[in-house]
Parts: structure tokens; C-alpha cells; sequence
């Protein structure tokens, strides 16, 4: 699965509940450590999920992301690749529900 095909999806999740673009790169940017144009690059390159995460360096703290998501616990995971989209996938959810940054960003 590309990361450009889902992006779209993810904006438009954020900003139907009142969130911005803005927001949701923050929330990517500390997820990944890619900035903006770094984003842009990995979306006109049209990488695959498996790229995305291979150049990405993860936060220290993803690993305090937990919780449910489709249908599966976070933390029980095995496959590295699949707890990590899901990591990016509960953070935009916790965005689109309202959540504050501060928790979003798991600030210790």
C-alpha cells in the first residue's frame, strides 16, 4: 500500500472534526521525524508503506501508543511493520476525536 494513496484520507479525517493539515504533520513529524518537504518528497515518490517506515526514524516514545485499533490491540502486535502503521493510524484517530496534543504526542 502506498503512503500517498492514505494521506488523502487522513486529512480528510482530521478536518472534517475541526483539526488542521497542520496538525496532522505535526503529529506525523513526531511519529517519523519527517518534516514537510520530507513528507511531500515520500508522497511524490509514491513509496509504499514498507519505505515510509524504513526511512523514518521512529520516536522513542512510539512504543507508548496503546490501545485498540481495527480491531486489534496495539502493543500485541508482532509484525513490526503493521504496529508501526497502526501507530500512525491510532494518532490521526486520537486527532479526529479531539484529543490535546500534549497527550497525542505521549509528552512524558
Amino acid at each position: 500500500m502506498r503512503f500517498a494513496s492514505v494521506y488523502p484520507h487522513y486529512v480528510t479525517k482530521v478536518e472534517n472534526k475541526g483539526r488542521s493539515k497542520a496538525e496532522l504533520h505535526q503529529v506525523i513529524h513526531w511519529l517519523t521525524g519527517f518534516d514537510d518537504s520530507q513528507l511531500q518528497a515520500l508522497m511524490d515518490e509514491n513509496v509504499t508503506f514498507e519505505t515510509f517506515f524504513q526511512r523514518a526514524t521512529l520516536n522513542a516514545n512510539a512504543p507508548l501508543i496503546t490501545g485498540v485499533i481495527c480491531g486489534y490491540r496495539i502493543e500485541e502486535i508482532d509484525n513490526p511493520l503493521t504496529r508501526q502503521v497502526r501507530y500512525l493510524d491510532k494518532l490521526v484517530d486520537e486527532l479526529a476525536k479531539g484529543r490535546k496534543m500534549e497527550k497525542i504526542l505521549r509528552s512524558v
